[in-house]
């Protein structure tokens, strides 16, 4: 193409944008969705402040933290299969001055590693090698990816959808609607989702199984850059949707139990902060265990000794069907991003 505008081919020794062999070329993510007007913290931010974090000791001397969510053997072996190539630049893109605002406050420690671009996501994908889609899934019916230019700037790169949902279909045929066109010309998306607990490197992060399957350096890729911020599973993209409200919508779950927790011993005189640290504290030594090997229900009942305090406090949360209230909650988070990533409105209306 004789065009200024036409997009540039990868050169000879690199696939899909990735180089096949070392090299000192800088790699750039760019984070679509990057806006947080009323929340404490997206998972676009989360994500692109856990990867920085865990990027640090890699630019560094000095040694790397080992948070317990990266010294697993699957985390020890992803810092094993270090790809040729990871990103050293970033690229945060946001619509409002507020939100430019508070991804820098957010990330001021990386100033110097990431861009915030304001209403320009064309340019935030043009000067991309991986794409972090990471909008609300409203956004994407709205044409997020459907601004004119925007297909070329994806040509042959890396798009990793964390959108609630959303399959990669739909994501396809946002971009590229029915029209027909080469695969070479295409970018080749994955569907992830990852938790909010990203930003402290813990998520648990589903990486959808795709089809065809990435090529060897895509997918290293992908599972090295969720890796470094927590554990990473693989499963078939019709598990999706209850994967999503199982580990996205999961945070929320247990922090309403933890806080229902501390409310109790609170009642019963133990001090606010102190009830907040011990419930949490137990929550998390409790999932250490069942990591480590213990079955939940076998945890259980080593705790429960028959006719003690254990055992009444079980039969007052069994007779108030809290077991059946949780799992209907995952059920019901489970459809509702089923309903989300269609584009519906109001999916949690009366049923």
């Amino acid at each position: 193409m004789s065009s200024s505008n036409a997009p540039q081919r990868s050169p000879a020794n690199e696939v899909n944008g990735y180089s096949t062999t070392k090299s000192n070329e800088k790699m750039t993510l760019t984070v679509l969705g990057c806006g947080k007007p009323r929340r404490l913290c997206t998972l676009g931010i989360a994500i692109l402040s856990g990867v920085l974090n865990s990027l640090s000791p890699l630019n560094s001397s000095q040694p790397s933290p080992s948070p317990s969510a990266t010294t697993t053997p699957a985390a020890q072996q992803e810092e094993n299969d270090l790809p040729p190539r990871v990103p050293s630049r970033f690229i945060a893109c946001v619509t409002r001055d507020v939100s430019a605002k508070r991804v820098k406050d957010a990330l001021s420690s990386h100033l110097s590693s990431v861009t915030v671009l304001q209403k320009q996501n064309l340019k935030g994908v043009q000067q991309a090698d991986v794409i972090l889609l990471a909008c609300k899934p409203k956004n994407l019916k709205d044409g997020i990816l459907r601004e004119p230019g925007m297909r070329e700037a994806l040509e042959g790169k890396l798009l990793i959808s964390i959108l609630a949902g959303t399959s990669v279909e739909s994501v396809e045929e946002n971009i590229y609607g029915f029209t027909p066109s080469s695969e070479e010309d295409r970018c080749r998306i994955v569907r992830v989702m990852p938790n909010t607990a990203s930003l402290i490197r813990s998520s648990m992060t589903v990486i959808a199984d795709s089809d065809p399957p990435l090529s060897s350096l895509q997918s290293a890729l992908v599972r090295w850059l969720l890796s470094r911020i927590g554990r990473v599973v693989h499963l078939p993209p019709y598990m999706m949707d209850a994967a999503t409200a199982l580990c996205g919508s999961g945070p929320a779950f247990f922090a309403l139990i933890l806080e229902a927790m501390a409310d109790g011993a609170v009642a019963m005189g133990l001090p606010r902060a102190e009830a907040q640290i011990m419930a949490a504290q137990t929550m998390k030594g409790t999932a250490e265990m069942v990591q480590n090997g213990q079955h939940p229900a076998l945890l259980r009942e080593q705790v429960c000794t028959p006719g003690g305090c254990t055992a009444g406090g079980l039969q007052v949360l069994e007779d108030g069907k809290v077991r059946a209230s949780v799992a209907t909650g995952v059920r019901t988070a489970s459809v509702a991003a089923s309903r989300l990533g269609r584009g519906e409105q109001g999916v949690n209306g009366p049923r």
